[in-house]
């Protein structure tokens, strides 16, 4: 088995430095594949969405405020984006859980993506949390080739993403 990078000094958990699992990606860089769950049987991989630009919003669970606003945003604005856009939101969290959350928050635009079973998602993207097996929230825009346009890795699990520039970025390519 290859040893994960281990990565110290780039990210807080209520203020309590923790290491990130997996490389940093950077713009520019050709999207790492992963696997995740759509359910408990349904895996998919980034191929699944094929030709579209992706926003993959990434948070440590639904059902937290920073990651319920979070998932919430995304799915207003995807309203605006048009077909050829897609947004994953991609936790730990169990698709069960996914399920509930998306019903109870009206979420029906955004895709909610299980990284449960293996980390694979975590791993692949450096943001698999050693401490504490969550992924760290970040946001992910890969053009219709998975070529990585933006990428917003947050420093402390409780902080915003940068909604405006994310969005942005994500404009200039649709």
């Amino acid at each position: 088995m290859t040893q994960l990078q281990e990565r110290t000094g780039v990210a807080t958990v209520g203020g309590n430095p923790v290491t990130l699992l997996g490389p940093e990606i950077k713009v520019g860089d050709q999207a790492p594949d992963f696997k995740v769950n759509k359910d408990l049987m349904t895996e998919v991989s980034l191929s699944d969405f094929e030709g579209k630009v992706k926003l993959i919003s990434v948070v440590p669970s639904v059902d937290t405020g920073t990651c319920d606003a979070q998932t919430r945003r995304f799915n207003v604005e995807a309203d605006k984006l048009g077909d050829d856009v897609v947004i994953l939101t991609i936790s730990v969290d169990l698709p069960f859980a996914q399920s509930r959350f998306c019903g109870a928050a009206g979420i029906d635009k955004v895709i909610t993506l299980s990284d449960y079973k293996n980390r694979a998602f975590g791993q692949a993207y450096g943001v698999l949390i050693k401490e504490i097996q969550l992924d760290q929230r970040a946001v992910f825009i890969l053009d219709t080739n998975n070529t990585v346009r933006y990428v917003e890795y947050l420093t402390e699990m409780k902080e915003h993403p940068n909604y405006d520039a994310a969005l942005q970025a994500l404009k200039e390519l649709v």
